[in-house]
């Protein structure tokens, strides 16, 4: 118990670690609250409970968004770190990874000028920097997913041959969860993304509250995971907190 607690202080007290729990909190919010207000018309009560959750996934989300105007320079480091990739063996995995981080980098001051045009903060419609986010969002996503399905096809060549010793095959195998997992994570957030496109894209705009809470949370608990399981490796970089 000592422990747990001691690992949960822990996680809380980096920036990303408690962004993953607000994120995990947000979306578990919305998933119960969405499934109570399903059924309103049987309990009032379940009714009340249903939209004080959702009103408290909101602020959970809009809290989210006011800590990402200081992600831009973090975002940035990590880009020039990266650079051009040339420490990769692979050039689809390079050129995926740069394309994947300018998504990211452009996400960032979208969000800000949709936010801040919200807040009155500056004169224009919001409508449209939301749309441009949204899209930045999920293209990123999209190009985690081929990368990593990309990386899980050189891993499984490497696991191949038959000169690979038994740690290192085992290394592999647990690098080729991780980006399964990985692919998991970025297919229930594209879900979402595609929710939040405008009316007749796809299924936008058809998720109800608890299935858009469902997908956050098993990208969340995700998210979690790996944290922990990398934890020991101190791998804990910029590229992990992927705009939502």
């Amino acid at each position: 118990m000592q422990r747990s607690l001691e690992s949960l202080v822990q996680l809380l007290e980096s920036y990303r670690g408690r962004d993953k729990v607000i994120r995990t909190v947000c979306y578990g919010s919305q998933l119960v609250g969405g499934v109570l207000s399903r059924g309103a018309e049987v309990d009032v009560r379940s009714q009340r409970l249903g939209k004080s959750l959702l009103l408290f996934s909101a602020q959970l989300s809009h809290c989210r968004t006011v800590l990402r105007l200081f992600d831009d320079l973090s975002m940035l480091a990590y880009s020039h770190s990266y650079g051009l990739g040339n420490g990769e063996e692979d050039a689809a995995v390079r050129w995926i990874s740069v394309l994947n981080n300018v998504a990211d980098q452009l996400y960032y001051p979208c969000e800000h000028i949709a936010w801040a045009a919200d807040a009155d903060l500056i004169r224009v419609k919001s409508d449209k920097w939301w749309l441009f986010s949204t899209v930045l969002w999920g293209t990123s996503l999209l190009l985690g997913i081929l990368r990593s399905l990309r990386v899980l096809l050189l891993l499984r060549k490497k696991l191949k041959k038959r000169h690979e010793g038994r740690n290192s095959r085992s290394q592999l195998r647990r690098q080729m969860r991780g980006e399964l997992l990985s692919i998991l994570s970025s297919m229930a957030d594209l879900s979402n993304a595609i929710h939040w496109m405008p009316p007749g894209f796809l299924w936008a705009g058809h998720f109800p509250n608890w299935l858009v809470g469902l997908m956050g949370t098993t990208s969340s608990l995700i998210g979690l995971i790996q944290m922990n399981a990398s934890s020991g490796d101190q791998s804990d970089t910029t590229q992990s907190s992927s705009p939502e």
